[in-house]
């Protein structure tokens, strides 16, 4: 994957990013190009969250690992700054979120490592091109996501439930759905689970742990991807003495082209 060198809707959108003019959710912006959740750690949990994310590839897909200290990522993009360049951050000290900023240029440090994890909204543009309807960018809401009892493999201090994003789908389109981000497997790639939410451990599904609610209507069925939000629970589990994440559904937006990432 090599990002794109000209002029995009991503870099214009990353332009209004870095000037505070944008800072809430990134769905349907830049749609064609790829979005990714962010965590950044200190170099000594560095080796062990890389772990977690090679041992969890469904929720965590590494799209990209910055070099300690280095605030650049450019096989995602040749400007982006990943202190100025995602909406909003959540800050985190010993697994408490403590503050979330629009810009982390002064909470930035020499041993910092940059993990960026493919989203799911990077296959929402495929599946609204194969005629799937996504009510939370029809209503633009950020999309619902909840905490599950679906265990991740630990790696170090690093564990916990895996978070999942759900769209609301009829029958038909749940088919579809599976058959087009079954091609996006760094982005999430098919869904984990679809139906009962109770089988998840989802006791209300008008009440999403992260982002929007939106109704499931009585011929639908809620689908469940597995998120990029997943890391933020596991840093509530391990508890680090500093760390850095994206709000969720405030993403990355990378110069890669989504059709670059789909498999054959």
């Amino acid at each position: 994957m090599k990002p794109e060198q000209t002029s995009s809707s991503a870099s214009r959108a990353r332009a209004e990013i870095r000037a505070g003019r944008h800072a809430s959710h990134t769905s349907g912006l830049a749609d064609d190009h790829v979005q990714g959740n962010l965590v950044i750690l200190p170099q000594a949990l560095a080796s062990d969250f890389l772990r977690f994310c090679q041992r969890n590839p469904k929720p965590c897909p590494v799209l990209a690992v910055s070099e300690p200290g280095d605030p650049m990522l450019p096989t995602l993009g040749h400007d982006i700054d990943i202190r100025s360049d995602v909406p909003r951050y959540r800050v985190w000290r010993r697994g408490e979120l403590v503050d979330e900023v629009t810009d982390i240029g002064t909470l930035w440090r020499d041993d910092l490592v940059s993990f960026v994890i493919g989203c799911s909204f990077s296959f929402e543009q495929a599946l609204l091109d194969a005629g799937v309807p996504l009510r939370h960018v029809a209503q633009n809401r950020n999309v619902a996501m909840y905490r599950t009892n679906i265990a991740t493999v630990p790696a170090g201090p690093f564990h916990g439930p895996m978070v999942v994003s759900m769209r609301p789908l009829k029958a038909a389109d749940a088919i579809r759905a599976v058959q087009v981000t079954s091609r996006f497997p760094s982005v999430h790639g098919a869904p984990v689970h679809l139906g009962d939410p109770a089988l998840i451990g989802i006791a209300d599904i008008a009440r999403p742990d992260y982002g929007d609610a939106v109704d499931v209507m009585p011929d639908e069925l809620p689908v469940f991807w597995a998120c990029g939000v997943t890391p933020q629970a596991a840093i509530t589990q391990a508890r680090p003495e500093f760390c850095i994440t994206h709000a969720p559904g405030a993403m990355l937006i990378t110069d890669l082209l989504n059709t670059h990432i789909a498999s054959l």
